[in-house]
């Protein structure tokens, strides 16, 4: 068993701060609570000792790790940790063996938690798939990525996928106070204050991750003993978020340079600049579905509706590189650089998002018009949940003014064709559309 599931590690007081706090029971688990509240899924099946084959999908710093710890905690099954970074086919079939010897000889089931999962290529997620049919062992990986993609679809069949969300800002505070007050495995020994804008501007900051918020709050602290300081405040908190970027892009700014560079070709609408950067990365190693990733966001950030079909190019060479591999697969790669660079752009609906999110945020949950809500009961009806809705498809031209938004946004526009590409036609038609309805552009300008 590995030595990440010892909890005498954290006691180690020079292990990293995320390590000692990492919880030891599902009672100490923050967030997750569709998962490991009172009689949720995980939990009874932990209570019952009836582990099934699990896929965790959540972004870093959720509790995937943290939740396979515990299960080791409380299972009588043998539990063996593997990576997918340092492990082959050989690996797998030499714990599957000792596995098949456990049950037959000790009759004691194996627990086999795999980090990073999607990092398996498909022969060795395949080596795996005769074991857990079997029931020689008991998978659980843990993923960042969308396991539809990334995992088998007859080793996902075989498993219960379970996703996890990212951390509320809430859940995070209060594991930062948590860890400045615990004397025995958290920063409590220094007797360290935090008032509560600092613990504010760090929980937000550390977008749902918590290994990131303990990681910054670890560094807070010795900045704030150097300085003298007997409280982490806001700008102790800003300094120390700075100092781990720094200390990250010690082995990673070229990666950051790189990926700029090729972003800012394809938006600068230069195809040799951006083939040339896209290049760069490849050869040093980049993962190829990383670059993908950043075609596809860019197809909808920076081109969107002035040309549609940008975002298909980018989805099927994301597609076509899955299905073809290396070395090939810079092919398709490439054919979407340069169809991305030259096609006309527009942040447009980019910033139509921007501009809902900002009335989401600042006016809350507002009621949905009666004349557009669903009624699919003659009560609903009755109390005018969908009356006088205006079916756009008995009228002319299939459209018919009408008011969807709540009546507190009412004429808000968010969405500002530009004149590039065909964005330029769908103004066109959105103007005349809003002026038969005598729609104003309000766009809110603050």
């Amino acid at each position: 068993m590995s030595d990440l599931f010892d909890h005498s590690n954290a006691q180690n007081e020079y292990a990293p701060l995320a390590e000692r706090m990492r919880p030891r029971s599902l009672d100490e688990l923050i967030g997750q609570d569709h998962l490991v509240g009172p009689g949720k899924f995980l939990s009874t099946l932990i209570q019952r000792d009836q582990i099934p084959s699990l896929i965790l999908w959540g972004p870093p710093g959720v509790g995937k790790t943290t939740i396979a710890s515990i299960i080791a905690q409380h299972t009588r099954s043998e539990f063996v940790f593997y990576s997918a970074i340092l492990g082959g086919v050989k690996e797998i079939r030499a714990i599957a063996e000792e596995a098949r010897n456990r049950l037959k000889f000790h009759r004691r089931r194996t627990i086999l938690f795999v980090d990073e999962i999607h990092r398996f290529n498909k022969s060795q997620q395949d080596a795996f798939l005769p074991f857990v049919e079997k029931g020689i062992v008991t998978l659980i990986g843990a993923t960042v990525e969308n396991p539809s993609f990334e995992v088998n679809a007859a080793l996902l069949s075989r498993s219960k996928v379970l996703l996890l969300h990212a951390l509320e800002a809430e859940n995070l505070a209060s594991l930062i106070r948590r860890a400045l007050s615990d004397s025995e495995r958290g920063l409590g020994r220094l007797e360290l204050g935090m008032d509560d804008t600092a613990v504010t501007l760090l929980s937000e900051s550390s977008y749902g991750d918590a290994r990131r918020a303990l990681t910054t709050l670890e560094t807070a602290a010795d900045i704030a003993l150097q300085n003298g300081k007997k409280a982490i405040d806001e700008d102790t908190v800003v300094e120390a978020m700075q100092q781990k970027m720094l200390l990250y892009d010690k082995k990673g700014e070229e990666h950051y340079n790189l990926v700029s560079a090729f972003i800012k070709s394809m938006r600068g609408s230069d195809p040799d600049a951006a083939v040339y950067w896209m290049t760069r990365m490849l050869e040093a190693g980049e993962d190829p579905l990383f670059i993908l990733r950043r075609m596809v966001i860019f197809a909808s950030e920076d081109i969107g509706n002035a040309d549609p079909q940008a975002l298909q190019v980018a989805v099927a060479a994301t597609d076509s590189f899955r299905f073809i591999g290396l070395p090939e697969g810079v092919l398709p790669m490439s054919q979407a650089a340069v169809y991305l660079a030259c096609a006309p752009k527009a942040n447009s609906s980019y910033m139509a998002y921007l501009a809902a999110r900002k009335d989401v945020k600042e006016f809350g949950a507002l009621p949905v018009p009666m004349h557009v809500r669903n009624a699919p009961t003659a009560l609903m009806k009755s109390i005018g949940y969908g009356s006088n809705y205006k079916y756009p498809h008995n009228y002319d031209g299939h459209y018919v003014p009408e008011q969807y938004l709540p009546e507190k946004l009412k004429d808000r526009v968010y969405f500002a064709p530009s004149d590039q590409g065909l964005e330029k036609e769908i103004g066109e038609r959105l103007a005349r559309l809003r002026e038969s309805a005598g729609k104003s552009l309000k766009k809110d300008e603050e």
